[in-house]
């Protein structure tokens, strides 16, 4: 059976959040030949200029009924396609006859638009997460996920975690083998955690603007307490209720999340560049002990507190990636 990949792209698309997932089913169908049929598509068919001024040649939107899975790419341009009515349509029509509906980066920005996230858990591109809360808060926002799966729904974090997506997506068709061979070719990580946390998702929160820049300093500076969500109100004069809300708004986590957070990346810079003991940097970092850090850890980083600390690196720096590449997702 072919299954027909589609790649919804328009003005101010992103050519990677497109170019990866397309790399990805066409090495994918080298291994399994017939597996994937490809085709980019846009409202306005024909040369379609991205946001780095390349550009891609589209098709006219196809029948949804010949759709298998949508790919929605993310770019610059989200906001003013998610406004085209041509474009919801399309999309809300592959939702209802399409086996899998799915986004890259803030393509998530079209499919809450088209309505087809309310109620349901989505990610987009830590950059984009908190506007995406204020924008669409019936969605369930889990801005430290690289991908979420939510029935027939596929969402995912900015530019490179698209292929990570993809992966997952033709291993649920094709199996392991092949989305591993896959993986190789394109020297990724095969099966990246979906849940792995999207790395320096913190940044921006940190921006020299935010209004919570001086707590977060604050407790990246103590990380050692217990720091509850009536403490933390309390160091900003806030009731914790507001506090909360305010928080998650400005944000797109809870103030619990970004605590762990904080402490999960201190501690990964910690072992990468110091002789210390897991053990000592787990309780100046907050975790109590070295066995919760690591549960943090593999949740987190997929990795334990071990690899971090003889890697040094993020994944897909310097690990001989064209070899067969560690399973860790669970």
């Amino acid at each position: 059976m072919t299954r027909q990949i589609a790649f919804l792209i328009y003005p101010g698309f992103q050519l990677l959040d497109a170019a990866g997932p397309i790399a990805a089913f066409e090495i994918a169908a080298r291994y399994a030949p017939g597996s994937y049929a490809l085709r980019v598509v846009a409202a306005e068919p024909g040369v379609v200029v991205s946001s780095s001024g390349a550009s891609m040649q589209a098709q006219p939107l196809p029948s949804t009924r010949s759709v298998d899975t949508l790919v929605v790419a993310g770019g610059d341009g989200s906001r003013s396609a998610m406004t085209c009515l041509k474009t919801r349509r399309f999309i809300q029509h592959c939702a209802a006859n399409a086996r899998r509906t799915t986004s890259v980066c803030s393509g998530s920005y079209l499919l809450a638009a088209a309505g087809l996230l309310d109620g349901r858990r989505a990610t987009t591109h830590w950059s984009r997460a908190a506007d995406f809360a204020r924008k669409f808060p019936q969605v369930r926002v889990e801005p430290d996920c690289i991908f979420v799966n939510d029935g027939w729904l596929w969402t995912s974090a900015g530019i490179s975690a698209g292929i990570d997506l993809s992966l997952a997506m033709i291993e649920a068709d094709l199996g392991e083998s092949v989305a591993r061979r896959t993986a190789q070719q394109l020297v990724v990580y095969y099966r990246r955690p979906g849940g792995q946390s999207q790395f320096s998702a913190l940044l921006e929160m940190e921006r020299a603007n935010g209004r919570f820049a001086a707590l977060l300093d604050h407790v990246r500076s103590h990380l050692e307490r217990r720091h509850s969500v009536s403490d933390l109100a309390e160091h900003v004069a806030m009731s914790p209720r507001h506090f909360s809300r305010a928080f998650q708004a400005e944000t797109g986590m809870t103030p619990a999340k970004a605590v762990e957070q904080l402490r999960a990346e201190t501690a990964r810079g910690s072992l990468a560049g110091s002789g210390r003991s897991v053990q000592d940097i787990a309780r100046t970092c907050g975790f109590g002990n070295a066995e919760r850090m690591r549960r943090t850890f593999l949740r987190l980083f997929g990795v334990p507190p071990s690899a971090a600390k003889y890697q040094g690196r993020q994944p897909g720096e310097s690990q001989g990636l064209g070899a067969p590449v560690p399973t860790t997702r669970r």
